[in-house]
């Protein structure tokens, strides 16, 4: 997968792939979440992909099910330590799928990619500027 990233503007950094547009920007005058806030959402969001796959496949409905993510950080470097995901199912949700449940959620690519992280490669190279009009 390729991704473009380019910068239209202020604290703005783009990423552009498939035909989507992933906005980020930089407080104090955000007009969309940090790259960071991205990264943690699609921790969560990733799971709740499973989680409703699981919900479907089983004919149950979905609508009042909601994952609640809290992050905890290391008060003294700020990074982050660990992730709680609480999935809340409502009372009507059946007792016997719950700890399933639980296991769809832990098959979140997201999560299986942040406990083997992927080497980083980092490189420049020099390009003519792309110009409108062409």
């Amino acid at each position: 997968m390729e991704m473009i990233i380019d910068f239209p503007g202020g604290s703005r950094v783009d990423a552009h792939f498939g035909g989507f547009t992933v906005p980020t920007d930089q407080p104090p005058a955000a007009s969309a979440p940090t790259p960071f806030a991205v990264f943690l959402s699609s921790i969560g969001t990733c799971a709740g992909i499973y989680v409703l796959g699981f919900c479907r496949q089983r004919g149950l409905p979905a609508d009042n099910i909601r994952i609640v993510q809290r992050v905890h950080a290391n008060p003294f470097n700020g990074m982050v330590e660990k992730i709680d995901l609480e999935i809340q199912v409502p009372p009507t949700f059946p007792e016997k799928y719950r700890d399933s449940l639980i296991r769809s959620a832990d098959l979140c690519a997201v999560k299986k990619h942040l406990e083997n992280p992927p080497q980083f490669n980092i490189t420049t190279q020099v390009v003519a500027p792309v110009t409108s009009g062409d």
